[in-house]
């Protein structure tokens, strides 16, 4: 591609090409979503045409996507009341400030002040109402009129039938796809044999457009402006990011928003993202942070934060270009989504036997990071997503979470792809493999990892059997001494010291160490045995319901999915893993491993807040009585003073002692956060809920008489 860094090296034919480019990638972006480049190279192409243009005015083109709404790529037969235009972008907190400078002298005077609201990621909508019924839903269009498709209102949740009044107005926002719903719509589009969206914003686009489809897929619509509606003065206003003309009404947009939430409205107002009146610029950009910081936490994707004049006064005195508003811009963030092309796929055997794939890509920097592998879960993800080595896909990475491989740009195929080979054979061994399960595994399941599974169960976490490292477990696997975590409890001194570099001192320690190991806690036990679909909040959680391993031994699957966070599915799963494990089971307790009785606690009821996803998991039932009795603890960022070595297991499991919930996720139900350094988003979300947060040596004077002795 032509150089996009200093648009002084292009040359008229360079340009001509950025143009080009630019115009289709906006037309699939602005119709379905299926746009051939990620939004930084797209905003990046943007910024060099209009460099070029600002150089060399009369060499501009007419079909440029500068100074057009939706890249001039789109058109409607819909027109609009009062035109739907687009935002105006800055990317660095030194512009935002520069913006609001340039805003503040063509005012003449100081921004009464701000509003700060995430940019969803979806597609614009009008919705019009007539007495408080829906009438109408148009898209944006170019801005001037849109298409009509009322045809999709029924499938587009927090946009309601009915006002709660009965007035004539006009509702704007974004129509978009949740995590959940997008996942959930490619789960249905593949059964009915449809190809996957590449991303939400796809989803939503497509969604929207699509016409007498065989299956349902769920939107929904969060509300951002509004045309018609009375202020406190009773004049028409027309206020909100998509508003040209037609501000001659003095309602806040701040209050605005709260009045669209009074008329049932879907709002942002209910999330950790919501709008915040801030009075000073400096505010607007710490609130721009947490937002930004919350990101990879919200049930839905953004790709920026709106910051907004709040006051109609200045937004009438501001005015608006032929493209976007000047009272308004997009603080656009990092893309979390990006396009690069699958090289190649690696099957990988896991510890429990489970052949997992994943992808190699060519590198490509998402949200700061550089990418090389992605996640493909299972051989059925990738037939599902028609994957084709050397297809160009789009990668999605959000926070910290491990990068996966949406979609294919299917529409970019050369004809150069070649299919994906699946393996026939275990990878590792050469054994078998069981495909009966979408998660294909080793006929030998753990015996094919032997050495990874005795690791994982001598871990920190689990049996905490310190100096058994990979070089020590790989040493006595391929001796044959140990075959699985139960040999570890009939090594004898006199094999330790036949192993090459054991001596007397670390024989002797080793074998202290598996001493000790024989008496941990049932639930350090369970997990120690890797059961799929448990972790070790699940195992706490499953130790504490039942208070024995026989007892976890003669549950069935129905009795299993009363366990908080188990549901039928994951129960049936535990019930066969136990089953494989019986021998090993057996050996174990025939040498007194996880004999331990307690009695079984009642159950409680997880934690498991609106939008909280599959960290909600991550609750267990309390210890009766205690400091923390009827706390929602969650703990987060690195630990100091006295909790410097405790795990984030470890602190778990003190919470549970001093008689708290403990929870890897901040929600409405969350009473109290210890905070250490870095603490990061769920600091920013706790501040938001008003919910008490606690430094790590504030926490340990509190369950002082619970901490960890030695």
């Amino acid at each position: 591609m032509m150089p996009m860094n200093d648009a002084a090296l292009l040359t008229p034919g360079d340009y001509a090409d950025a143009v080009t480019a630019a115009v289709r990638a906006a037309a699939a972006y602005y119709t379905d979503g299926a746009t051939p480049l990620g939004d930084d190279e797209y905003d990046a192409l943007l910024r060099t045409i209009a460099a070029y243009e600002e150089a060399h005015p009369d060499e501009a083109l007419p079909d440029s996507p500068t100074g057009k709404v939706a890249g001039g790529a789109v058109e409607g037969d819909v027109p609009h009341s009062v035109p739907m235009l687009s935002l105006d972008n800055v990317f660095s907190a030194e512009e935002l400030t520069d913006w609001a400078a340039g805003l503040e002298r063509r005012l003449g005077r100081p921004v009464a002040a701000w509003c700060v609201e995430p940019k969803l990621d979806g597609l614009a909508v009008a919705a019009r109402y007539r007495a408080g019924r829906l009438h109408q839903l148009i898209t944006r269009g170019d801005g001037l009129a849109g298409e009509d498709i009322s045809h999709a209102a029924d499938t587009v949740l927090g946009l309601p039938a009915a006002l709660a009044e009965p007035v004539d107005v006009e509702l704007r926002g974004e129509v978009l796809l949740t995590r959940e719903q997008f996942e959930h719509a490619n789960e249905v589009r593949t059964a009915h044999g449809a190809v996957p969206f590449a991303n939400p914003r796809n989803g939503a686009a497509g969604t929207l457009r699509a016409k007498d489809r065989p299956y349902r897929v769920e939107l929904t619509f969060f509300a951002y402006a509004a045309v018609g509606l009375e202020s406190a003065a009773g004049r028409d206003t027309a206020v909100g990011a998509d508003t040209a003309v037609g501000l001659d009404g003095d309602l806040a947009h701040s209050a605005l928003l709260e009045r669209l939430a009074a008329l049932g409205a879907n709002t942002a107002a209910a999330t950790a993202a919501h709008p915040r009146r801030c009075a000073t610029l400096e505010e607007a950009q710490q609130r721009i942070e947490e937002i930004a910081a919350l990101r990879s936490d919200l049930p839905f994707g953004i790709d920026g934060v709106v910051v907004k004049a709040d006051a109609a006064a200045d937004q009438r005195d501001a005015g608006s270009g032929s493209r976007a508003p000047r009272w308004a811009v997009a603080r656009k963030l990092a893309a979390e989504h990006k396009v690069t092309r699958l090289l190649d796929v690696e099957w990988n055997v896991g510890r429990t036997g489970i052949i997992a794939p994943r992808a190699v890509l060519e590198p490509v920097v998402i949200d700061g990071v550089t990418v090389t592998y992605a996640t493909l879960h299972n051989p059925a993800d990738i037939t599902r997503r028609g994957l084709m080595l050397g297809d160009r896909v789009f990668v999605y990475r959000a926070g910290d979470v491990i990068p996966r491989v949406e979609a294919p740009l299917v529409d970019e195929r050369t004809g150069d792809e070649r299919p994906i080979a699946f393996p026939e054979s275990c990878p590792r061994c050469g054994d078998a493999i069981d495909t009966t399960e979408q998660r294909w595994r080793c006929a030998r399941g753990r015996n094919c990892q032997a050495v990874a599974s005795v690791v994982y169960a001598a871990g920190r976490d689990q049996l905490d059997i310190e100096g058994l490292g990979g070089t020590r477990a790989v040493q006595l696997v391929e001796s044959g001494l140990v075959t699985d975590v139960a040999d570890l409890f009939s090594l004898t001194r006199e094999q330790l010291l036949g192993l090459e570099r054991m001596g007397d001192t670390s024989t002797d320690n080793l074998l202290a160490a598996i001493e000790t190991a024989r008496s941990r806690p049932l639930n350090r036990v369970f997990c120690a045995l890797g059961v799929r679909g448990t972790g070790r909040t699940m195992s706490r959680r499953i130790a504490a319901h039942f208070g024995s391993m026989a007892a976890i031994r003669a549950a069935d699957a129905e009795t299993l999915a009363a366990v908080d966070g188990i549901g039928a599915e994951k129960a049936r799963v535990i019930v066969a893993e136990l089953a494989d494990l019986a021998p090993l089971l057996d050996r174990l307790a025939a040498r007194g491993v996880g004999t331990a009785v307690t009695a079984p606690q009642a159950r409680v009821t997880a934690d498991a807040g609106a939008g909280e996803g599959p960290e909600a998991e991550a609750e267990a039932a309390p210890v009766a009585g205690g400091p923390l009795a009827g706390e929602a603890v969650v703990v987060t960022g690195s630990m100091t003073g006295p909790l410097t070595a405790l795990s984030r297991n470890e602190m778990n499991e003190l919470v549970e002692r001093a008689g708290g919930k403990a929870s890897s996720s901040v929600s409405k139900r969350t009473t109290l956060l210890v905070a250490g350094e870095k603490a990061g988003s769920k600091r920013a979300k706790a501040e938001e809920l008003g919910i008490r947060i606690v430094t790590p040596d504030e926490f340990a004077v509190l369950v002082a008489d619970h901490l960890p002795q030695g």
